[in-house]
């Protein structure tokens, strides 16, 4: 990939340092979510300038002000949670598929952030990890989960949301973040290192009360219309 390259590269001074400090916010036990969120959100704003890209966000303001909820945005690939990292204000952890868990880098900023890895071909470990973040969340954790279980591959038209992924939020009774990822695929998998810019869009929260009576398929299919919804919008202006 062109732009990881150029990254790399560019902060080739600096990302023996970058590492150290995410590995070590990773191995101990006396930093803080809050610390270790900081640390890799500033080598993230480093790596997006590096990468020549820009981030866009839009509704900071819908994020709830109490920390225990999720966040359900679509996925485009690997640069998603790079969005995430730099534009949101809050610490969160998020659920990442097995084999991505294995990452250099990606590896130890799962461990800095007490981040989950899922493995899809395994019901059973899925289901414990929906039980596992839900207990975190119960416990004024925030999460990042991916509805679609894979990356769309279709640029920002969307895959069905499977409605397991929201027994989670069910489970905890938490706000549901639905967030709309913009050309979030294109600073990673298009072969070009020209300046990208990355929307990034968080909607208006959905509280327990709106939800607890649908069936997860149902909330599944709500939020992935807000999405669609949010990004049609964009798109038009």
């Amino acid at each position: 990939m062109k732009r990881i390259a150029l990254m790399v590269i560019r902060l080739i001074l600096k990302v023996p340092y970058y590492f150290y400090s995410i590995w070590r916010c990773g191995k101990k036990k006396d930093i803080t979510l809050e610390e270790a969120y900081a640390t890799v959100k500033k080598v993230t704003k480093a790596a997006n300038r590096a990468g020549r890209v820009t981030i866009e966000s839009y509704g900071i303001e819908n994020i709830p002000k109490e920390n225990g909820f999720i966040f359900f945005p679509n996925h485009q690939g690997l640069f998603d949670v790079l969005v995430f990292l730099e534009s949101c204000p809050v610490p969160f952890s998020f659920v990442i598929k097995k084999e991505a868990s294995n990452i250099i880098l990606l590896k130890q900023v799962i461990a800095a952030l007490k981040s989950i890895s899922i493995d899809r071909e395994d019901i059973r470990q899925s289901m414990q990890v929906i039980q596992q973040m839900a207990d975190e969340v119960k416990k004024g954790r925030n999460f990042l989960i991916f509805a679609e279980g894979t990356r769309s591959k279709m640029g920002n038209k969307l895959l069905p949301f499977k409605g397991g992924t929201f027994k989670s939020a069910v489970k905890a009774k938490c706000p549901v973040v639905p967030c709309a990822l913009i050309d979030s695929f294109k600073p990673f998998d298009e072969n070009s290192i020209k300046p990208v810019t990355v929307k990034l869009v968080y909607l208006q929260p959905i509280y327990y009360e709106e939800y607890s009576g649908m069936k997860t398929s149902e909330i599944a299919d709500m939020v992935k219309q807000r999405i669609e919804a949010a990004i049609a919008e964009f798109e038009n202006k």
